[in-house]
């Protein structure tokens, strides 16, 4: 293979970001949307907004999964940027979890250095710096660095590249454990990127990375993933392909619950013989073959799942307005913005919806301009249904929200089909985390 970066043929078509391939091969057409960050302000509701084609191709020959670019990564994570990781408790928990498992199993510590690549407001670095392990953020959203720098965690505002891994590590050095979560498919550049981390990386040290796995997209129909920041959708057997050309071994995977089932990748320099490679590799690669993940019929009948889904969703929500129910929304998560608006559902369907973020009360959904409210809204209106759009959180939300049953409020689930569940029936899903609250 020869990879290079992904430009349009003078055909008009385009090519593989990875290994430059012919893309020709369908998977799903989402139509036009708008960038799912870009929040729409009071002052901005009378002006337009941009829409983007949101369609899926698989490269036949490395299997990577993939959106053509239309929108860059300048215009993704502008000032404007409204995605903070920190109003998650799950994923907070989460992500002290994996600093525990980091240091309990490779024995960092105050004489490592730990950068993350996309580090947001800080969510994961702080539990580093709380354990006295230094730490280095990369985030491109300058909004939002601001907030991790608030908190004391050093943090550069860049896009990560090969130029920036060079920078950062005659600035700093290179890191122990480099690590991205949530990040990989963020990168129209993939073979700038994967190549800047093995610039990044010291000798002997070891890169994470947390990514959605693209299994569970198929067979979970869990398509509201797709939106145009998300470049890339992975498997294993295409990731580890691409981090093998830049010299990059993986050594092992773990499969995670995360962001309705997630992949954690364990890197290392390929010529650093002291982590072995695991049975687990060799599972999963064999697993996800025997699935057919690298042929074209894997991905053959999806896109008419996906139309199937919608149907059901607007049957459901046409009903229940028509029986005098009301709906709102929970959460204003960028998967939302995607079935919202290749559904169609705007305000006539579902009145309004809320979020736990400030910076994105008092503003409107794109695209949809559905208002955003803060969570307490709920309990004044009453409403009948709940649609849970972060469905991901639905076990979190769910308990957050339970004294909807006050009234005989329920909850909806619109991925992988629409579900209504009754807040006093709570313990069907897995058992919740406690609410706790991260180090200042």
């Amino acid at each position: 293979m020869n990879p290079q970066n992904n430009r349009p043929h003078s055909s008009g078509s385009s090519c593989c970001r990875f290994c430059a391939a012919d893309l020709s091969h369908n998977v799903l057409d989402l139509g036009m949307s708008p960038l799912c960050q870009k929040h729409i302000t009071p002052q901005q509701t009378k002006q337009a907004e941009k829409f983007y084609p949101l369609h899926v191709y698989v490269c036949d020959q490395c299997w990577l999964v993939q959106l053509e670019e239309y929108a860059t990564p300048d215009e993704i994570f502008a000032e404007d940027y409204a995605y903070f990781s920190s109003y998650s408790d799950t994923w907070l928990e989460h992500c002290r979890q994996y600093t525990e498992l980091m240091i309990d199993r490779f024995g960092f510590d105050a004489q490592h250095r730990v950068v993350e690549i996309a580090s947001n407001d800080g969510y994961l670095l702080q539990w580093f710096v709380q354990k006295g392990i230094p730490v280095l953020g990369v985030e491109p959203a300058e909004n939002v660095a601001a907030v991790a720098i608030e908190k004391g965690i050093p943090t550069e505002v860049l896009f990560f590249g090969t130029e920036t891994a060079q920078h950062l590590a005659a600035k700093y050095g290179q890191a122990d454990l480099l690590l991205g979560n949530n990040v990989l498919a963020h990168v129209p550049d993939i073979n700038d990127f994967v190549k800047g981390m093995k610039n990044m990386l010291a000798p002997g040290g070891l890169i994470t990375m947390e990514f959605p796995h693209l299994k569970n997209l198929i067979e979970g129909n869990q398509f509201d993933t797709i939106y145009h920041e998300h470049f890339s959708y992975l498997s294993f057997v295409a990731v580890n392909r691409i981090f093998a050309q830049h010299g990059i071994t993986l050594f092992d995977v773990q499969e995670l619950p995360t962001h309705g089932g997630s992949l954690r990748i364990f890197g290392r320099h390929t010529e650093d013989q002291s982590k072995p490679i695991t049975a687990a590799v060799q599972t999963l690669l064999h697993h996800e073959r025997q699935l057919g993940m690298e042929t074209l019929a894997y991905y053959a009948a999806y896109e008419e799942k996906v139309k199937e889904t919608k149907r059901k969703l607007l049957s459901f929500l046409i009903e229940a307005k028509r029986a005098g129910k009301t709906i709102v929304g929970y959460g204003a998560p960028g998967k939302g913005n995607t079935l919202l608006n290749y559904c169609g559902i705007r305000s006539d369907l579902l009145d309004y919806t809320v979020d736990r973020s400030p910076h994105k009360q008092g503003n409107f959904l794109p695209g949809t301009r559905i208002p955003i409210y803060h969570p307490d809204k709920i309990r004044e209106t009453r409403p009948d249904y709940v649609l849970i759009l972060p469905w991901n959180l639905k076990t979190e939300i769910s308990q957050q929200m339970a004294y909807i049953q006050e009234w005989g409020g329920k909850f909806v689930i619109p991925i992988p089909a629409t579900q209504v569940f009754d807040p006093a029936l709570t313990t069907q899903y897995q058992q919740l985390i406690p609410h706790f609250t991260p180090p200042n």
